[in-house]
């Protein structure tokens, strides 16, 4: 028997069918001798045929197998929900759409390397981003036993030499690059180009995946249950089911287009396009039931949560037991957030026209603001209002006479 096949390793690849992972597979295999393993985890961006396509590349490029991993469901459970929870926009304008499928990619393949008994876990991350962190932490939180292999990164690849090392070994993809690249996945798609690199340029109308198709305005319902979205026009469904229906809807209508500029985990800032029709209609729709269901200073308390959650979620710290506890308490702030959120689309753009629930507090008795009240006399006011201004009033006094 041959000595490679005795000592040949187990390694689990993170393979994407792109050029980088695509010279992982067959360096790794050919060259390191490892038995191969690639997998690739759906959290919303592939239909069957683009998978059927990733396996055949893969095993075209000798991996011992191809595993696809449904994690859409995972993604949304683990994930997405609480984003929604938090309204949560990375500097208010960024859903987060990437980099929070990063960390379910990462755990899904870890715990994949797990229950084969790999030696190894490889991705093609390179060392000027962020994915590299949040792979590398994930595998190393969940298994430090398992060794963790990067060939683009540790050395140092350029696009030419891994085309150059394919054509070498009879691997004639067309390899051109993109002029825009494109991630989607359920929660937005995140969209890269030349003008992205700079400050100064905008994306074109065609960078962008979907396009205007949709002229005339429509009103739509969205129906939550506890902060989820649980029909759209009086028709149920499962939250994600709902969010695909919205996306599908919402994208013709080419809304949810922006540029993201932000910090990366590595200390550099970056520009990134993006386009995510309904995440950002249901943040902004969840975000005014809320405005109506939730009392000032559980607003106030959400908001302060729900941004941390957000930067330690973007920066790869998912696995951190403080995330439980955000997450326990966004649950619990939802237990009146049901109701109909009345919206409008429009080219490029949408409005929020109203809310109807059983829990809005607008409905009180009480009265209405600016107009009348029922529930308390002209003496109560003036007395109120005497009392909240006396701090200000003491210290106006005191510091007057010795500035």
């Amino acid at each position: 028997m041959n000595a490679k096949h005795i000592i040949k390793k187990k390694l689990v690849l993170a393979y994407s069918g792109g050029l980088d992972t695509s010279y992982c597979a067959l360096h790794l295999s050919k060259d390191l001798g490892y038995e191969v393993h690639a997998v690739s985890v759906n959290t919303g961006g592939f239909d069957k045929q683009e998978i059927q396509d990733i396996k055949e590349k893969a095993l075209k490029l000798g991996v011992h197998s191809y595993t696809s991993i449904d994690a859409v469901q995972t993604f949304y459970d683990g994930v997405v929900k609480y984003l929604i929870f938090g309204n949560v926009l990375r500097n208010n304008t960024y859903p987060l759409s990437v980099s929070a499928e990063r960390i379910v990619q990462a755990i899904e393949i870890v715990q994949y390397a797990q229950k084969i008994g790999a030696n190894a876990i490889a991705h093609g991350s390179t060392g000027a981003g962020n994915d590299q962190v949040r792979f590398d932490m994930i595998f190393q939180i969940i298994a430090p036993e398992i060794e963790i292999i990067t060939p683009i990164r540790d050395n140092k690849l350029s696009r030419e030499e891994e085309i150059n090392y394919l054509l070498k070994h009879g691997i004639s993809y067309s390899w051109e690059k993109a002029q825009y690249s494109i991630n989607k996945g359920l929660w937005g798609t995140s969209v890269g180009g030349v003008e992205t690199l700079t400050s100064e340029r905008g994306l074109p109308s065609n960078a962008y995946p979907s396009q205007l198709k949709a002229k005339e305005s429509k009103d739509v319902k969205l129906s939550f249950t506890k902060g989820e979205l649980t029909a759209i026009d009086g028709k149920q469904g499962s939250p994600v089911e709902n969010i695909e229906q919205l996306q599908e809807l919402a994208a013709t209508y080419a809304i949810g287009r922006d540029i993201h500029v932000g910090d990366t985990i590595i200390g550099i800032k970056g520009r990134v396009g993006f386009e995510a029709a309904a995440p950002l209609v249901i943040l902004k729709a969840h975000h005014l039931l809320e405005k109506h269901t939730l009392s000032k200073w559980q607003q106030f308390q959400k908001e302060q949560l729900a941004n941390f959650y957000g930067m330690l979620l973007h920066e790869g710290n998912y696995l951190d037991e403080v995330m439980r506890n955000i997450e326990a308490f966004l649950t619990d702030t939802q237990k009146n957030v049901s109701g109909d959120v009345f919206v409008t689309l429009h080219p490029y753009r949408f409005e929020l026209n109203g809310i109807h629930s059983q829990h809005d507090l607008m409905a009180a008795s009480f009265g209405s603001y600016g107009e009348i009240n029922k529930a308390w006399t002209a003496n109560d006011a003036k007395g109120f209002i005497k009392i909240l201004s006396n701090p200000a009033k003491i210290a106006t006094q005191v510091n007057k006479h010795n500035d």
